[in-house]
């Protein structure tokens, strides 16, 4: 199985109790849409690897898993900080104006204001906030993942219209000028 078919659905993020079970983390807005899964795919040194579910309890701040053949703490340790993948057939489906984030990696960023933009790079999950991955002129702009900021997909065209908030550009801007001012600065010194 190759990684294009499949999206990542979360990891593993430790160890629970002694009997090989194991907590999850599925980066996904609705887990529950989750709870009926027999199996998933386990990155284990770059390859995909089937793992069967035996057991999956879905509870609103935490997900508990046991897969067959895995029975002790011993052989569920390794698994820990294992990213969980499943094949695209697993998604579900989407209303019009929605769109997954993998599907939009590499479109052209268009900002309602401005025009256009830079590409989507890559998107990163944290906590209490996604944020889209965009290169800009050379460099990195983080943009928050909300409805105010991001808007429609465009598949036709691959383009993503967003409505950047007022000086979000400059703060990356000005941050890699005075970055190459003081490397200059530097090489003079």
């Amino acid at each position: 199985m190759n990684k294009e078919d499949c999206y990542e659905l979360g990891r593993i993020t430790k160890v629970h109790g002694l009997k090989g079970e194991v907590q999850l983390l599925f980066e996904v807005d609705d887990p529950f849409e989750y709870e009926d899964l027999d199996s998933v795919l386990l990155e284990v040194k770059g390859q995909l690897i089937p793992y069967f579910i035996e057991d999956l309890n879905i509870q609103s701040n935490k997900i508990i898993a046991k897969f067959e053949d895995i029975t002790s703490i011993e052989k569920a340790t390794p698994l820990v900080g294992a990213k969980l993948w499943l094949t695209l057939d697993n998604l579900p489906e989407l209303d019009d104006d929605q769109f997954y984030f993998h599907d939009v990696i590499g479109y052209q960023v268009v900002d309602t204001n401005v025009g256009p933009l830079g590409t989507v790079r890559e998107f990163a999950s944290f906590s209490l906030q996604d944020l889209m991955v965009m290169d800009y002129e050379g460099k990195e702009v983080l943009i928050p993942v909300i409805d105010e900021i991001i808007g429609e997909a465009d598949h036709e065209a691959k383009t993503l219209s967003v409505t950047l908030p007022e000086g979000l550009l400059d703060i990356y801007m000005s941050e890699a000028k005075d970055s190459e001012e003081r490397d200059d600065a530097d090489e003079e010194a």
